[in-house]
């Protein structure tokens, strides 16, 4: 008998893995109105609260004024416009690039970017722990895949030997997240580096967590790590700490050549639009100046207080230094069970369940902005402990 969508359903949710959307009235900012209630928001992206920033909302107004609403078409047919140009060219001197290339969202250009450079003959080295985008993106270039424990270098370099030994021939690319948006830890970049020029491979870094964040002027993990010059691409998005929404690779120029003529999510989707773009702008410039430096300060002494409270309060928190502090707790109903709890006290922290993160290892994420005051995020501990002691979490 034939399988129903009703039966597929049934069967998410017996196994406590449906999921439903939520929703938001007004801003992205600290505080929300989540489904009819104000809530602090802990489960946000938009780490440096650009999303409802003055600049970026000029920016777009006046770009809609002067171009429209719509690119009209693909960038390939005639929808390259002046802010496109404009946008990768800030992107190429904010990442130290010779050049960028603006995709359309992040998964757009994880599986854009990665069928565009390797496919049937050559192989993919990646970290277990990568995002969904970059698996998909390996699955349609036609490569081997060959996944590496979780920032594990030292197995890379063994599992690189004994792989590359038996298929000499070929493109070989290692691709990793510069911070695991699951678990909040850093890529080891340096020794990914060494592995590169040691094989002759490629390596791309999906930075989407780390870009406008990490390093000196926030251009990243790469930036935090010194070695920027020593990646082949580094993928970012807009959407994050960035405020906007899209993506972008920084690269060489021959490379975006190569990526505008392979990358199918570049050459058949119509073009961002022109607030989005000037919205992405003005935070590209903003994240460089005094500003931003503030905001990124701000970030990591609120990422240093939760992640320590939680800790100090027994909580399994994984290591790491970033804005990103998941509380492990393994089974996705008691982790359902948390964040509906926490919602009733006014705090909005959404449970991550497989195949999000593997099984045995739900979780919530809680994701700190440069907007959470320190008053916020005590009271939030609070009532975290508070409902974690009566799951029998903590």
């Amino acid at each position: 008998m034939t399988r129903t969508v009703q039966d597929e359903l049934e069967e998410i949710k017996n196994r406590g893995l449906l999921r439903r959307t939520r929703v938001i009235n007004g801003r992205q900012s600290a505080h929300v109105t989540c489904n009819g209630h104000d809530v602090m928001m802990l489960c946000s992206n938009n780490y440096l609260g650009l999303a409802d920033h003055p600049a970026l909302a000029a920016a777009s107004i006046a770009a809609i004024e002067q171009y429209g609403t719509s690119s009209g078409a693909s960038r390939l047919v005639s929808g390259t416009m002046a802010l496109h140009e404009r946008l990768e060219q800030a992107v190429a001197a904010f990442k130290g690039s010779e050049a960028a290339l603006v995709f359309n969202s992040g998964h757009a250009a994880n599986t854009g970017i990665i069928p565009a450079l390797v496919g049937k003959g050559d192989v993919v080295f990646s970290d277990r722990l990568n995002h969904a985008s970059i698996i998909d993106g390996i699955l349609l270039s036609g490569a081997r895949s060959v996944r590496y424990p979780h920032n594990d270098h030292a197995a890379l370099a063994v599992l690189m030997e004994k792989h590359l030994n038996e298929h000499a021939t070929g493109r070989c690319l290692i691709v990793t997240d510069g911070v695991f948006s699951m678990d909040g830890d850093i890529a080891p970049l340096t020794e990914l580096v060494a592995l590169k020029h040691a094989h002759g491979a490629l390596l791309m870094v999906d930075d989407a967590h780390g870009c406008g964040v990490l390093g000196e002027q926030g251009r990243g993990s790469a930036e935090l790590s010194g070695v920027g010059k020593d990646i082949d691409i580094q993928m970012g998005t807009f959407g994050k700490a960035l405020g906007s929404f899209g993506a972008y690779a920084a690269v060489s120029a021959e490379l975006r050549d190569l990526l505008i003529n392979r990358a199918r999510s570049f050459i058949f989707s119509t073009s961002l639009p022109p607030a989005v773009l000037a919205a992405s702008l003005a935070a590209v410039e903003l994240v460089q100046t005094q500003e931003g430096d503030r905001l990124r300060r701000q970030l990591a002494g609120n990422a240093r207080f939760f992640r320590n409270s939680l800790a100090d309060a027994g909580f399994s928190i994984p290591a790491g230094t970033t804005q990103i502090v998941p509380i492990v707790i393994g089974s996705a109903d008691t982790t359902m069970q948390f964040s509906e709890a926490l919602l009733v006290e006014g705090y909005f922290a959404q449970g991550i369940r497989p195949p999000t993160v593997p099984v045995g290892t739900s979780r919530l994420r809680f994701t700190l902005m440069a907007t959470h005051s320190l008053a916020d995020l005590t009271s939030a501990v609070v009532s975290i402990c508070r409902v974690g002691q009566r799951l029998g979490v903590v």
